[in-house]
């Protein structure tokens, strides 16, 4: 008897390590170890509130049965491996880290990634939208958005075979903020 209980431990973590290592090899997990710049960090620790998730694909495929008649939307999940949302409140205006802002587009640079869009309000003011691609075999892999406002700062990652009409499709759902033509459209029904 004592055998049998010895042979099923060692099944349990011989299938445990396969697990392990399978997930580790899977393009879900892939997704959840994304790059994250270190600037992410110093924002998140000066928020007065934060929202954060990952979605990998089989969550994301779930969440568009809420919205079954949305062919665009599942058509671009597809391709999607995951979505990774970082959305931090600052109590008072201009309270984040401008420093921390910079450092992000460093780290963005120094990683290979190419900056698409880099919008800065005229007046110096803290309101900025960055827009990073990675490339691989010549097309887009993923995609990072920056956007940060004078209390706010969103910044959220699709990871996936993605081009930049297929983002605009994915706006308004999954946290990530609604664009239309380039501009991003303020969401009035959260505030």
């Amino acid at each position: 008897m004592r055998l049998s209980r010895i042979v099923v431990l060692v099944l349990i973590a011989i299938s445990s390590v396969a697990f392990v290592r399978a997930q580790q090899n899977s393009p879900a997990s892939a997704s959840q170890r994304e790059f994250v710049p270190q600037g992410i960090d110093e924002l998140r620790q000066g928020a007065s509130s934060k929202t954060e998730f990952t979605l990998d694909h089989s969550m994301l495929i779930l969440a568009t049965r809420l919205d079954p008649n949305n062919e665009d939307l599942r058509r671009v999940i597809a391709g999607v491996s995951g979505v990774s949302v970082h959305n931090f409140r600052y109590a008072k205006p201009g309270t984040f880290d401008p420093l921390a802002v910079e450092s992000v587009r460093d780290d963005y640079r120094s990683a290979g990634w190419k900056q698409v869009m880099n919008k800065s309000e005229k007046s110096g003011g803290p309101g900025v939208t960055d827009v990073w691609v990675r490339l691989e075999n010549n097309a887009i892999s993923n995609v990072a958005v920056l956007v940060a406002k004078s209390n706010e700062v969103d910044f959220f990652v699709v990871s996936g075979s993605i081009s930049p009409i297929d983002l605009a499709h994915l706006g308004g759902h999954f946290g990530l903020p609604k664009i239309e033509g380039g501009v991003e459209v303020p969401n009035t029904a959260r505030r």
